[in-house]
């Protein structure tokens, strides 16, 4: 952190400052909120909701109390128009909501975007510019008054189309990028927009402030809200929004004081999802308000519920100690409690139960979020959530349990909670752990492992299996990958290796390395913890216990037929050129008898046996490295580049060119 001094603070403060803000100490009512989940909360995703998914948040948004929802960016993909128009042309829109869509001040764009929304009975059109020093001067180019005519001729258009468009339409702007703006040049392209819109008490317009980036403390943004509020044309007219992201962490507060300021709305997401570090948490700012006895006019009281659909939705996960939803919030652990009775503080209605206050340091009922308190210490029983569990294991045990494997161990700790009709103990919950994830080895043991390197890894391990040892050789891009291939041979199955992660173990052993395992087999997950000195080994032994689960695995009683194991071991080391007669005189069999044996042990013919590991072979040298297609084809055993290519296309369903692109 040396480099600290080529950083500078690039805000602006406004060229008259007040702090009137200052003396006001509670918000005394709620702003009027957009969510722009399915914008800014959407566009954020790793993997953007489908149609149906937006249509369902949608609805849960509606539920939820938001009179004005952001539905997207119409104009920039399909995907968001045809959302637009399901809504519209569905009648799907309480007439109490109010759409908003996105545009930039882009006449193209601003079309098409009213095509998006034509026939809504009521929507606003958000319009936006850029108007940061740096993007006027390093971006666009342009001066002060070149920025101003684009917003100005933005805003001209949206009037005209407005007017020749179905429907009831409101109208927004935003200086994009304001942190960087200076103040009162924001304000006056803010007042030329005005100008052009001429609102009135009747037809109300939108003045929203972003903070894209975030660049300075919660205070000085107050001061700027101030300014601009005192400073707006149409004051009366105008909706004074404002749009804070997270940047520095202080989104909330932003949102906080800038309604101290002056701010009328805000526009934010739920659980602060959003672009980068996300965009202001409305549900904490709700809440916030709650707690002191303001109504925000939106419904948490089902906390748990809309957090779960949100999960769902999003497939983004909320943290355990998330203000107000976390899975963690409304429990004390030991040791607190007693200073909680004579320190903390709870509702107004706080009641003594036994002797103590029941709720220690919360700053609203858990009930009013249809959640209950959890008491001093975390109980797991059959009702516990995956948060608790994987608390215990880490806390307790140094066992830091994957996100996606969290669900897998709840429910089998809750299970045999429910079985066993009793709480579970953390040296009980810890042992079902060891039993089911560490040492499930019932079906077979990996006791060896040897590797050899050159296009990818070799690897020859020894399998025990009902009651015999045998050597599988295999390849693979890795280690890991290698005997996971073996395995794959060995029992003749296929699966997805697609979790892995490790850690030291925090706890106990410092040297120990602690390796978790995921496989995925027709849709059902199958988990594996490893723990050795070695990571290798400790990978290995994390793989094999997922595997053990496997059902079609478990069902696999006889130890292999030796011979069959070391034919195909052989084939493996020799893919380039071996062939039936090698084998035949290798072994000592007939090639009639051979050809015929080989189908019957493995499934497939010598020669698919032959393809399915040149193949494996090939792929692995497309993952791990640059190498041309026409060598990678001859490292795998193929003359002709084109048959290669067609069975390669045919085994994967793409080309091998394709395939290195979607692994890389």
């Amino acid at each position: 952190m040396e480099n600290f001094q080529k950083y500078q603070r690039q805000y602006f403060m406004p060229p008259k400052v007040t702090y009137d803000w200052v003396k006001k100490d509670y918000i005394d009512k709620p702003p009027i909120w957009c969510s722009v989940d399915l914008r800014d909360g959407n566009q954020a995703l790793i993997e953007p909701m489908s149609l149906e998914e937006k249509l369902e948040f949608f609805t849960m948004l509606v539920k939820l109390g938001f009179k004005e929802i952001e539905i997207g960016f119409p104009a920039a993909s399909e995907t968001e128009f045809e959302f637009a128009r399901t809504l519209i042309e569905k009648h799907m829109v309480p007439d109490d909501v109010t759409l908003q869509v996105l545009t930039q001040a882009r006449e193209h764009i601003i079309r098409r975007t009213f095509e998006a929304v034509k026939g809504a009975p009521h929507a606003i059109v958000h319009l936006y510019n850029s108007t940061s020093v740096a993007q006027r001067e390093q971006v666009f180019k342009k001066d002060k008054d070149e920025i101003k005519k684009i917003a100005v001729d933005g805003a001209v258009l949206l009037k005209k189309l407005a007017a020749e468009t179905t429907g009831d339409f409101l109208f927004e702007y935003s200086p994009e990028s304001f942190p960087g703006t200076e103040v009162d040049y924001a304000v006056e392209v803010c007042n030329a927009v005005l100008d052009v819109w001429k609102p009135d008490r009747k037809h109300k317009v939108v003045i929203n402030i972003p903070t894209t980036v975030e660049i300075a403390m919660p205070h000085v943004f107050a001061t700027q809200v101030e300014y601009i509020h005192k400073n707006l044309k149409y004051r009366d007219a105008v909706v004074l929004s404002l749009h804070p992201h997270n940047d520095r962490g202080s989104g909330v507060s932003d949102a906080e004081l800038g309604i101290l300021a002056g701010a009328d709305r805000i526009e934010g997401t739920l659980f602060g999802n959003g672009e980068r570090t996300g965009n202001v948490d409305i549900v904490t700012l709700a809440l916030n308000m709650f707690s002191h006895g303001v109504d925000p006019k939106l419904d948490f009281s089902h906390i748990s519920e809309i957090g779960e659909t949100y999960e769902r939705l999003t497939r983004m996960h909320i943290y355990e100690r998330q203000p107000y939803a976390g899975a963690l919030v409304f429990t004390a652990f030991s040791g607190s409690h007693q200073d909680a009775i004579s320190k903390g503080f709870a509702w107004h209605d706080q009641k003594k139960d036994h002797g103590i206050w029941s709720v220690p340091y919360l700053p609203i009922d858990p009930k009013d979020l249809g959640r209950e308190y959890d008491g001093d210490v975390i109980r797991i029983n059959s009702q516990s959530g995956k948060g608790g569990v994987s608390y215990i294991l880490k806390t307790n045990y140094g066992m830091m349990v994957p996100k996606a494997m969290q669900e897998d161990v709840s429910y089998t700790i809750k299970d045999i909670s429910d079985r066993e009709h009793t709480e579970l103990s953390p040296e009980r919950i810890y042992q079902i752990f060891e039993d089911k994830y560490v040492h499930n080895d019932g079906v077979f043991q990996v006791t060896d492992c040897h590797f050899r390197q050159g296009d990818g890894i070799l690897a020859e391990i020894t399998i025990l299996h009902a009651g015999k040892e045998h050597v599988v050789a295999a390849n693979g891009n890795g280690r890991l990958d290698a005997v996971s291939n073996a395995l794959k041979q060995y029992f003749d199955i296929s699966y997805e290796l697609n979790t892995y992660e490790e850690h030291a173990l925090s706890r106990g052993s410092s040297s120990k390395a602690v390796t978790y395992v995921g496989v995925t087999q027709d849709g059902k997950n199958y988990w594996g913890v490893g723990t050795d000195e070695d990571i290798i080994k400790s990978s290995i032994n994390a793989l094999a216990v997922a595997v053990n689960q496997i059902d079609s695995v478990k069902n696999v009683h006889d130890s292999k037929d030796e011979r069959i194991n070391a034919i195909i071991n052989y084939i493996q080391e020799n893919y380039l050129t071996v062939t039936l007669d090698d084998l035949s005189q290798k072994f000592y069999l007939s090639k009639p008898y051979l050809s015929k044996y080989i189908k019957e042990k493995s499934g497939v013919t010598f020669g698919e046996n032959v393809k399915k590991i040149r193949l494996k072979k090939a792929s692995t040298l497309l993952r791990n490295g640059n190498m041309k297609v026409e060598r990678v084809a001859e490292a795998a055993g193929y003359q002709n580049v084109e048959h290669f290519n067609r069975l390669f296309k045919k085994k994967y369903g793409m080309t091998p060119v394709q395939y290195r692109s979607s692994t890389r």
